[in-house]
């Protein structure tokens, strides 16, 4: 998805601000984060609605054949943009090679092409510091079902109706993206693999 916040008549300008948001599940609100990458002046907000922790992400490989030398892309998080330490400095090392700036806002970090080694050092604390806290909440959330389980109290996802899932595979069948279908539905993309296993 790809959200354009000026004129659709002006031209692309060259170094502008271009917006990455992601939140995990459809159930998740984006405007929380859109709504500050507009505050600093993100000409282009591309998002996705998936888990970080795969690499299919839409709306992030929308944004890196986007950008170009000069632009700056602007995210609220590093947990927001990339699944864990590794990918972090992948990602942020190609963007700084093809001469594009890295923002977070939340860690008030800007990376660019000649980092210093101090930079380079607190990008990887920072991304271990929020790789870690993401193994926690998993760590409780386990912990916090499997106690409720222990106490028969555990029901785990609400069913998706049938009535749902006949419209998901409907739309797919007809060319939809399955992304877009999860939106729309308000369900995720894992229920759809799940539940429409004879759609590719």
């Amino acid at each position: 998805m790809v959200k354009n916040t000026v004129p659709s008549e002006s031209l692309d300008p060259v170094g502008q601000i271009v917006g990455y948001a992601r939140v995990s599940t459809a159930d998740q609100n984006l405007d929380r984060q859109t709504s500050r990458l507009t505050t600093v002046g993100a000409y282009q907000i591309f998002t996705d609605t998936i888990t970080g922790s795969t690499r299919y992400r839409p709306g992030l490989d929308a944004a890196l054949n986007y950008l170009r030398a000069g632009d700056t892309l602007t995210v609220v998080s590093m947990d927001r943009l990339a699944r864990s330490l590794r990918d972090l400095h992948t990602l942020v090392d190609e963007l700084t090679a093809a001469g594009v700036r890295v923002q977070f806002l939340q860690e008030g970090q800007t990376y660019s092409d000649d980092p210093s080694p101090s930079s380079r050092l607190l990008l990887s604390m920072l991304g271990a510091v929020a790789e870690f806290e993401r193994s926690i909440i998993r760590e409780r959330q386990a912990d916090g079902i499997a106690r409720a389980k222990a106490r028969g109290v555990y029901k785990g996802r609400s069913p998706i109706p049938a009535e749902t899932i006949g419209k998901a595979k409907q739309l797919i069948n007809q060319g939809v993206p399955k992304s877009r279908v999860a939106r729309e539905l308000g369900i995720s993309r894992s229920s759809i693999y799940k539940h429409i296993k004879t759609v590719d």
